[in-house]
């Protein structure tokens, strides 16, 4: 019958350049070689999908001269392109006017008592709230203006 001792076994003395536990060094290495690795990589992956979007823009232009741009316009048909954009519109200007009446109630006088500063996320959820709906109601307009140009009807 086998007997296991409970004495604690001693731990193995590893090189001191090779732990993570040494010098600031090895740590500050390590985390720049990875960055450095991943910026490679990311570039790699750039280089990747630039060359995947300038096929799809060339193959995209051949099947336009062939003839498939006449089943695309199809999807320009007015039963298609006014509900999308009253929806876009409606969308926008309702997100406008939330935020417009929160800032309102916050702007309160009976509130301010209660108020606590903004975190940076919800100044920056809100930037970004008001910048997608001016930036989709000014996609809108262009283009409206480009299909009264080329079509001659709204």
């Amino acid at each position: 019958m086998p007997t296991t001792s409970l004495e604690p076994i001693e731990p193995i003395d590893a090189s001191p350049g090779l732990t993570l536990e040494g010098p600031g060094n090895t740590r500050r290495a390590i985390a720049w070689s990875s960055a450095f690795f991943a910026l490679l990589q990311s570039i790699c992956t750039a280089v990747i999908a630039i060359n995947a979007v300038r096929l799809a823009i060339g193959v995209g232009s051949l099947a336009m001269t062939v003839g498939v741009g006449a089943v695309l316009v199809r999807f320009h048909a007015d039963w298609i392109r006014i509900p999308m954009m009253t929806v876009a519109i409606g969308g926008s200007l309702m997100n406008l006017a939330v935020l417009a009446h929160v800032r309102h109630l916050r702007n309160r006088p009976a509130s301010r008592w209660r108020q606590r500063p903004l975190t940076r996320e919800a100044k920056r959820s809100e930037r970004e709230q008001l910048i997608l709906s001016v930036v989709s109601l000014s996609l809108i307009v262009v283009e409206e203006y480009f299909h009264y140009i080329l079509c001659h009807t709204l």
